[in-house]
């Protein structure tokens, strides 16, 4: 029986615990939190996607459309929460059209189940957004990430899960790896790094030189005070601009019926920096040194620059959701937990957008797995396996 250390108590580590140990292997998961899904499962928005906006081919376009069916299935099968009710991306000006067509088209090319609707049929499911045409995602859901994380552990209650068990050295062997962790060395036949914001330093822990290293954004929410929340019944997103990183604020009806706003989209002051004032000097040291970093700041000045403004001003914020729904104002919104987003960066200052995974003799190391990776996390786990089965 093979051996196979798993770093990353997060849903795509956990998620590849589950596929190795179905496929007879012994598997010990190290994280180093005291719980898991901690960061980056634990703090989104708990959107199952459906793989709309991705270039046609990659893996965040293959794994998402089937992702949201295993996922879907996993949940429905485990008692996990899920409501499939769709979304709508809305175009709000006639200067958006030509993109919302581009996004139909990728939508088609995709396998994802999606129609371009008009003004009046968005409404039929938003009564108050604004619209001048729409694009309707019928596969979309929401879900409970955390929970589905809760029952991957369940189901691996033979293995050896350690909590508070952080990598803090790795050795290549003639036969496998050792992992130094505070209770001791283990050794074992492979080694997997799903250990999302901290991806890259356990790669070169282990000793890769990783072609990417991980700039962390923090993602910030607001919520709509309970009296507002019948403003949106469902999801609601605006036209991606494809010349920008992220897609932008929008509204997600999540399964308690609480309606979050967002995500703002900031350069985090440390890994797991989930509010201005987290800051550590190591990660900001770190942040500061890399190239990629200033390469990035000069290509999006002006976006960056906005994205901070925003960040400090709830009135801003509730400015671009007023754009999707214009009944919105600032003092309905309510601050809201915020997350980090493990974004993997190149030297030339771009961000990588599809999954990254690079490996070494007896090690596979995930090193960007961002949204949609959570909804992604079943199939991702079945493509890790295949690779330490390589």
């Amino acid at each position: 029986m093979r051996r196979v250390v798993v770093i990353g108590g997060g849903i795509v580590g956990l998620a590849v615990a589950a596929e190795l140990t179905a496929r007879g292997d012994e598997v010990v998961v190290l994280e180093k939190e005291g719980r898991w899904a901690a960061h980056q499962t634990g703090h989104n928005s708990n959107v199952v996607h459906a793989g709309l906006y991705y270039k046609p081919g990659s893996l965040k376009a293959r794994m998402s459309v089937a992702g949201n069916a295993s996922m879907i299935a996993f949940a429905r099968e485990h008692g996990v929460p899920v409501d499939v009710c769709g979304k709508l991306v809305v175009a709000t000006s006639e200067d958006e059209l030509p993109r919302l067509n581009q996004l139909a088209a990728r939508a088609e090319a995709n396998g994802v189940p999606a129609k371009l609707i008009t003004a009046d049929e968005a409404r039929e499911y938003e009564p108050e957004v604004a619209a001048v045409a729409a694009l309707r995602v019928e596969s979309t859901g929401v879900i409970d990430f955390p929970a589905v994380c809760a029952a991957l552990v369940e189901g691996l209650s033979g293995s050896d899960l350690r909590l508070h068990s952080p990598a803090l050295a790795i050795r290549s062997t003639s036969t496998g790896v050792q992992v130094a962790t505070p209770q001791g060395v283990i050794t074992a036949d492979a080694l997997v790094n799903c250990a999302g914001l901290h991806s890259d330093r356990v790669a070169r822990l282990a000793g890769l030189r990783p072609k990417a290293t991980i700039v962390p954004f923090r993602g910030e929410y607001y919520e709509l005070r309970p009296e507002r929340r019948h403003l949106v019944r469902g999801l609601i997103y605006p036209v991606p601009d494809p010349t920008l990183p992220f897609l932008g604020v929008h509204l997600t009806r999540m399964l308690d019926g609480t309606v979050h706003a967002g995500p703002n989209a900031v350069l985090a002051l440390r890994r797991e920096g989930y509010r201005w004032r987290d800051v550590s000097p190591t990660d900001v040291a770190d942040v500061l040194r890399f190239p990629g970093t200033w390469r990035l700041a000069r290509r999006f000045a002006r976006t960056g620059a906005d994205e901070v403004l925003r960040s400090l001003s709830r009135t801003r914020f509730a400015a671009s959701l007023a754009r999707l729904v214009p009944a919105v104002r600032a003092d309905d919104l309510v601050r809201a937990e915020a997350g980090v987003r493990a974004q993997a960066m190149l030297p030339d200052g771009s961000l990588v957008d599809d999954f990254l995974i690079e490996t070494a003799p007896n090690q596979v190391h995930v090193l960007n797995a961002p949204s949609p990776a959570a909804t992604c996390a079943l199939e991702i786990a079945k493509h890790i396996a295949g690779l330490v089965d390589a």
